[in-house]
């Protein structure tokens, strides 16, 4: 994320991430559906007027980073390393951004917030999917081919997709590590 420059823009920023973080901690605590936006405000010390103007729903207080996942998904294609293929530094991405529950226990605790509340499970999805068009122009221009470009689209939506099979997986990194692999090589049908 950037960092805003003068004193407002610090002031609105911190206000931001106080109230994300009051809300993901009562989230943690007590369960989504317990909590009310009166109580996340209370707990950031604002009023719930202020809670609205940062973030339009009790959802969005959750995912406040989606400008950094769309800019880190673009990079990974353009600032991949030579002779990295595009799935290749995508599966790497995809791995590095939503798997490192082993190495966080407080992405973990997000992550099992998500999973097991629907309405955040949803949210997530479509914000993350919500990166498709940007992905797929990154891959376009990487490519030498027209932006409307069927085959970039179709990479940036199953590779973004992959996300969401691996929060389903009991072992996400292999189906991440799948899923690349038929991005990468193609399907072929198992001899029966």
């Amino acid at each position: 994320m950037t960092t805003p420059v003068g004193r407002r823009e610090r002031k609105k920023a911190a206000t931001r991430q106080t109230l994300a973080d009051a809300a993901l901690n009562l989230f943690i605590e007590r369960g989504y559906d317990a909590v009310t936006l009166h109580e996340i405000a209370e707990a950031a010390d604002v009023s719930t007027t202020t809670l609205l103007k940062h973030f339009p729903s009790k959802e969005a207080l959750v995912f406040d980073e989606e400008a950094d996942h769309e800019a880190g998904l673009v990079a990974a294609v353009s600032d991949r390393a030579p002779g990295m293929t595009i799935p290749q530094a995508l599966c790497a991405h995809v791995k590095r951004v939503r798997i490192r529950a082993d190495s966080d226990t407080r992405y973990a605790d997000f992550l099992n917030l998500v999973k097991t509340t629907p309405a955040l499970s949803d949210y997530a999805h479509r914000m993350w999917m919500r990166h498709q068009d940007a992905l797929a122009r990154a891959i376009a221009q990487d490519l030498g081919v027209t932006p409307d470009d069927p085959r970039s689209a179709a990479l940036a939506r199953f590779a973004l997709e992959t996300s969401a099979l691996a929060q389903r997986a009991d072992d996400p990194e292999r189906a991440v590590d799948a899923a690349f692999d038929l991005l990468e090589h193609g399907w072929s049908a198992p001899a029966p």
